[in-house]
């Protein structure tokens, strides 16, 4: 018997998705005077409210015209356009705000496509020790982190004092590539107080009645928890799962007028590297070995404030000064 209900109602949802809403849709249109691109842009103010409709309006549609249209490159996006309103018989004159609303959108939908891409790209990389730009990225990022005492060769135990696992920081970017180092040196160079402070923060004892010559001493597992780098690297990855799977389009859509970046991407990072610095200590977590747990729990926090489509990080990126705002 539940065998059969379940039919039943995947065969209502069946007709209801391919016949009574296009039914529907012909109505609505009829009644008022509207197409559904009309109708999202004039009931929906500009951001991720409006371009998550415009996106899943166009995907859905059966028009090959309006498909494609998620996909044309940037310079193409006008003239998509025209071709759009022409294909609705909608007169741009009688309607101009709407083709300013569905440029800025589309630009938004292709330029995260773009976006993915480049971000891919970057991940893809991996860094090259003889290549002198990686080098001298790298020797950036030590000088930033560590502005007053020089490096004292390039395989060096002192690479541990900003967080990567041995002498040789090379292997710690197997995972994310050449982004992890973009990523550490953006936020060491845009973001550096608050860098320096979880850089330190991540080398105190994390109990103060252990005085630190004898937590030094006895190489007690007692700090704040996490290496520096080792963290960037991995909160890189958080940040890139969120692009790739689309849970971060709330975010940029509603921070990018037209087309996001890898800056929106970057800002995005350093704001999830100084959160997760508060949430671990919130956390207070016994030691490294629970790193996993508290990454999950934070990626899932993250996934919840994001499912909120007026919901973005800090719109404008400020160093030391980003949190949550609601649009």
């Amino acid at each position: 018997m539940k065998h059969f209900l379940r039919v039943v109602t995947q065969f209502f949802l069946f007709l209801y998705c391919k016949l009574l809403w296009r039914v529907l849709k012909f109505v609505v249109r009829k009644f008022t005077g509207r197409c559904e691109l009309q109708r999202i842009c004039y009931n929906n103010k500009h951001g991720a409210r409006r371009t998550l409709k415009i996106e899943s309006s166009l995907r859905f549609s059966k028009n090959e015209l309006l498909q494609t249209a998620l996909s044309v490159h940037p310079d193409k996006v006008e003239k998509t356009i025209d071709d759009i309103m022409a294909l609705k018989k909608i007169n741009p004159d009688t309607n101009p705000q709407l083709g300013i609303s569905l440029q800025a959108s589309l630009l938004q939908i292709v330029g995260y496509r773009s976006l993915v891409a480049e971000v891919e790209k970057l991940r893809r990389e991996p860094y090259d020790c003889e290549n002198p730009e990686h080098e001298d990225m790298l020797m950036k990022l030590w000088k930033e982190l560590r502005p007053d005492t020089p490096l004292t060769g390039r395989i060096s135990k002192q690479w541990c004092e900003i967080g990567f696992q041995g002498n040789d920081p090379k292997t710690d970017f197997r995972g994310m590539g050449l982004l992890g180092l973009h990523n550490l040196l953006y936020f060491a160079e845009h973001d550096k107080a608050t860098a320096l402070q979880m850089l330190h923060d991540s080398l105190q004892p994390k109990h103060n009645e252990i005085p630190k010559p004898e937590w030094e001493q006895k190489n007690l597992d007692k700090a704040i928890g996490f290496s520096f780098a080792i963290v960037g690297i991995n909160i890189t990855d958080l940040a890139y799962s969120l692009l790739v799977s689309g849970a971060l389009k709330t975010h940029l859509y509603n921070v990018a007028p037209e087309i996001p970046g890898l800056l929106h991407f970057q800002q995005t990072f350093c704001y999830l590297m100084q959160e997760f610095h508060r949430f671990w200590i919130e956390e207070d977590p016994s030691d490294i070995m629970e790193f996993n747990r508290v990454r999950s729990k934070f990626h899932r926090r993250i996934l919840r404030q994001l499912k909120n489509p007026d919901m973005a990080l800090c719109p404008h990126f400020s160093a030391s000064d980003l949190h949550l705002v609601n649009l």
